[in-house]
């Protein structure tokens, strides 16, 4: 019986130094959840650089930062859904109406003083020209689509157009301006410089989106189409343009890539809204950044380092 009552007396004692513990852990001062903010990614190398420059100079801020892949024309919708808190590249091209039905909702913010300029279009190599020396006016397309085909296009012409979810419209621009061609999509951004890479080691025709801030533009000698000039009412009236029952007939919209956020980081997250606000990239460090992962296979992370590094009085000037 002693030694059941020793047990007991043991017993007792772990549990009461047990309920001291646990109302000391209970008094220890509360450490605030540092909070996690949410950065789309899309699928060119491009948005990838800007989104993880901007992610690194947040957590410099202290903040956790999440990357959440998701389609280009969809990330406006996630964006006003709350599922996101930051697009780093709404491109002027291909966005703008995604980016306007947006902004209608009242729940996110934009800004165009990024620094990046852009340009979407079809694109052929100057060599083209000696076969097809209309170029670069859009109505030599046709007089030449047998020279742009391929065995699975022929006899139209194939345009090689970016990943679908990239949107720019080119089918319906054939259709309205009654162009013989037929598009061929890509999967990604590195699938366009493959195709362009080999064709131009060959003096082979090609046909292709290209845009800008790329490499591209400045690696290989090539020519844009030149299309009716872009207009909005090109996209909504089919009264204008050439083509009166058609709309998008006429070339793409150029201008700036815009940085978007959702209004309640302003808020909720103050100091990440200036940081976002004040964030800026141009195009010559950009298509050199994109370069490197590209053609020389450098891995992001160290480009996204080495950018940090070189540039560090810059960032740091956005977080004061």
């Amino acid at each position: 019986m002693k030694e059941i009552g020793k047990v007991f007396r043991t017993c007792g004692l772990l549990l009461i130094m047990m309920g001291i513990c646990s109302q000391a852990m209970s008094l220890e001062p509360h450490v605030p959840h540092t909070p996690s903010l949410r950065i789309s990614l899309n699928d060119w190398t491009g948005q990838h650089i800007s989104a993880h420059i901007m992610g690194e100079v947040l957590k410099k801020a202290e903040y956790r930062v999440q990357y959440v892949e998701v389609d280009y024309l969809k990330q406006i919708k996630e964006l006003t859904l709350g599922n996101l808190d930051f697009v780093t590249e709404i491109w002027a091209t291909t966005g703008k109406e995604s980016l306007d039905a947006g902004l209608s909702t009242g729940k996110i913010e934009s800004f165009s003083d990024t620094g990046l300029m852009s340009i979407e279009e079809w694109w052929y190599p100057l060599y083209m020209k000696e076969k097809c020396p209309k170029l670069p006016n859009w109505r030599a397309l046709n007089d030449c689509a047998e020279l742009f085909a391929t065995p699975d296009t022929a006899p139209l012409g194939r345009y090689l157009g970016g990943p679908v979810s990239w949107g720019g419209y080119d089918e319906e621009r054939i259709e309205a301006l009654g162009l013989k061609y037929k598009v061929e999509h890509v999967e990604n951004d590195a699938q366009l410089y493959q195709e362009l890479d080999s064709a131009y080691k060959a003096h082979q025709p090609i046909l292709l989106w290209v845009y800008a801030p790329y490499w591209i533009p400045d690696e290989y000698a090539g020519e844009w189409v030149e299309f009716p000039r872009y207009q909005p009412e090109c996209y909504t009236n089919p009264s204008w343009g050439i083509n009166p029952e058609k709309t998008h007939d006429c070339g793409k919209p150029r201008g700036p890539i815009w940085r978007v956020v959702a209004k309640h980081v302003s808020v909720q997250h103050p100091r990440a809204y200036k940081i976002f606000r004040a964030f800026r990239l141009n195009n010559y460090e950009m298509s050199r950044m994109v370069k490197q992962i590209d053609v020389h296979h450098e891995k992001l992370d160290d480009v996204v380092a080495v950018w940090m590094q070189k540039n560090t009085r810059r960032w740091q000037a956005w977080l004061n």
